[in-house]
């Protein structure tokens, strides 16, 4: 059976990405801050008693990701994805009315996190046959792509993971581990609103597909949920 751990799977995305795996029969770790008050988790683990597997895991506690990686020692991982992110409002988020502690944080979860989770599970990784990593990112980290302008903390913290995780692909070549970027789209979801335009399961379906057809030459690509390249 092939395992897949994700992050923020309490809602939107992630939820959407536990529920399709389990559907296909993969083992999940599914993983949130707050698993008491993920309901639509727990739901779907109900339904799926002996594939999915909630657990709590707050991404900016690098003690609880590591606490994680020690519970789940000798399980490999086929595929870890880090969905896990936070969107800081407008008003905080734009010229002259930046909030510095929000950005800090915005970093601490969106950038940061992902490279400790790859960090922690590489072990597992290593153990498995699909070896890969998917960083859910945002067209919005593009550089090339930025028409709009304002929205500082997040369009950094995304062009940092880009970044990170573009590294981390050359890194661990020699190790055959796939680390990729997913741009999920504009989604109709919590974060994304509600003029999204496309719904989580629109938008999971599409990842998966990407994710299904990777090859080690893909490693290190920036790649949107419908398989196009998104530019740097």
């Amino acid at each position: 059976m092939k395992t897949v751990l994700i992050t923020g799977t309490n809602r939107g995305i992630g939820l959407e990405f536990a529920k399709q795996y389990a559907d296909d029969g993969w083992r999940v770790f599914a993983c949130c801050r707050d698993p008491a008050g993920a309901d639509a988790l727990n739901r779907l683990a109900g339904q799926h008693p002996q594939r999915i597997s909630i657990h709590a895991l707050n991404v900016v506690n690098h003690q609880q990701i590591e606490q994680l990686a020690h519970s789940l020692a000798g399980q490999a991982i086929d595929l870890l994805i880090n969905n896990a992110g936070v969107y800081p409002a407008q008003q905080v988020d734009s010229f002259g009315a930046t909030d510095y502690s929000a950005w800090a944080h915005a970093f601490a979860v969106n950038t940061m996190a992902p490279l400790k989770m790859a960090e922690a599970f590489f072990t597992h990784m290593c153990r498995s046959q699909l070896k890969t990593i998917i960083t859910v990112t945002s067209k919005m980290g593009s550089i090339a792509d930025n028409r709009g302008g304002g929205s500082y903390i997040y369009r950094s913290s995304k062009a940092a993971v880009n970044t990170v995780m573009k590294s981390l692909s050359i890194d661990l070549e020699q190790n055959q581990v796939i680390a990729v970027l997913l741009h999920p789209g504009w989604v109709r979801t919590d974060m994304g609103g509600p003029n999204g335009l496309i719904t989580a399961e629109q938008s999971v379906t599409g990842m998966r597909q990407v994710i299904a057809g990777l090859k080690p030459e893909d490693s290190g690509k920036f790649v949107a949920f419908d398989g196009q390249i998104v530019p740097w």
